[in-house]
């Protein structure tokens, strides 16, 4: 019996490569039991955010189980494996189980220290025992690491002052607005596509920059209401999805955050609304994106999307580098208390076995 990771994350692909392992909250009812059915398959448990795809399994045997994996995802992603295996990551046991404890622990996020990870490992333990993927190794594996993230937020520095994906896409708009026309986010017309909690940051950031002129549009205007509320000195603009291209075409700076797993904006749907000398810059930090790679032969429209980020996230990464070194000897503490429960259980199934032998 092992435990092993097999995945990809932004280290390791393009946004193009992960959002074709992108896997949605929606078709894990599926996915799950479809990955257990393979023969060397115990227990499966999956992380899939903007960032990453990581599948964590209990295996039989190593190699099959592995392989097995690795097929499901050459499959998922419609890339042959020989294509697909320079972005993956395989790790087994000790080094899959420390790898887990540091994603948690936002050790291993494009934001050194972002806290939105944790509750996506929350998140993803919770859908794993719902769907019947976790059994009882991974249910430990992802509460140590749950506990071990915990631990890294409230005993080192390192979430402090930490930016979010949401943050340094605010932090991309302003720049580019500051290097091509020298001025704040104030006098900018802002829409934004989506009000999920990446949605609701960048509001309270674009805020904080000076803007003052934000659209939303979402599917739901409920949930448009509810984001709105969250800010009630801001005068937001809330449009449903219907009226999208109208408000884009009027906007000047727009972001994109949904679910949606087909491209939202287009050349097609852009140059058919957009006037003749209109600039309009795209920030897209969803995955699958949001918006489509062919906009960017349209001369007045400048797009970015979440691999663009990284330029930002680096100048404020160097000065946590120290408090990450301290995080890490944190997360051995928690590797040690999970291999001591793992031997644990090789003692007592020994133990079993000898009991039953002299009976």
């Amino acid at each position: 019996m092992n435990i092993a990771v097999v995945g990809l994350s932004h280290k390791t692909a393009p946004v193009e490569v992960r959002e074709k392992l992108s896997i949605p909250e929606a078709q894990l009812e599926t996915v799950m039991p479809h990955l257990c059915s393979y023969p060397h398959i115990q227990e499966v448990a999956i992380l899939s955010t903007c960032n990453r795809l990581e599948v964590y399994i209990v295996t039989t045997e190593t190699d099959a189980g592995i392989r097995e994996l690795c097929q499901f995802l050459t499959e998922k992603a419609g890339i042959p494996l020989a294509k697909l295996r320079p972005h993956l990551f395989i790790l087994l046991y000790q080094d899959a189980v420390m790898h887990l404890m540091r994603v948690a622990g936002g050790l291993d996020s494009l934001v050194l220290g972002e806290g939105q990870i944790l509750a996506q490992v929350k998140t993803t333990h919770k859908l794993g025992q719902q769907h019947k993927g976790i059994g009882r190794l991974l249910n430990k594996l992802f509460k140590q690491a749950i506990t071990a993230g915990k631990r890294v937020r409230t005993e080192t520095s390192i979430g402090t002052g930490a930016v979010s994906i949401s943050s340094a896409a605010v932090e991309l708009a302003q720049q580019k607005v500051e290097t091509l026309y020298g001025t704040s986010l104030t006098p900018y017309k802002i829409a934004i596509i989506g009000a999920g909690k990446m949605s609701r940051l960048l509001v309270k950031h674009l805020l904080a920059k000076g803007a003052v002129d934000i659209s939303i549009l979402n599917r739901s205007t409920k949930r448009a209401e509810e984001l709105a509320k969250a800010f009630p000195k801001a005068d937001l603009k809330l449009h449903s999805l219907s009226d999208m291209m109208r408000v884009v075409a009027q906007s000047d700076i727009v972001f994109t955050s949904t679910g949606a797993t087909e491209p939202l904006l287009t050349r097609s749907n852009l140059e058919g609304v957009l006037q003749t000398n209109h600039s309009l810059m795209l920030i897209d930090i969803s995955v699958p994106r949001n918006v489509a790679a062919d906009v960017d032969e349209l001369e007045t429209v400048h797009s970015f999307n979440v691999d663009d980020l990284k330029a930002v996230v680096a100048q404020n990464q160097e000065s946590r580098r120290k408090m990450a070194m301290e995080a890490q000897e944190l997360l051995e503490e928690d590797v040690a208390a999970f291999d001591i429960w793992w031997r644990s259980l090789e003692t007592v199934s020994t133990i079993s076995s000898l009991r039953s032998k002299v009976e």
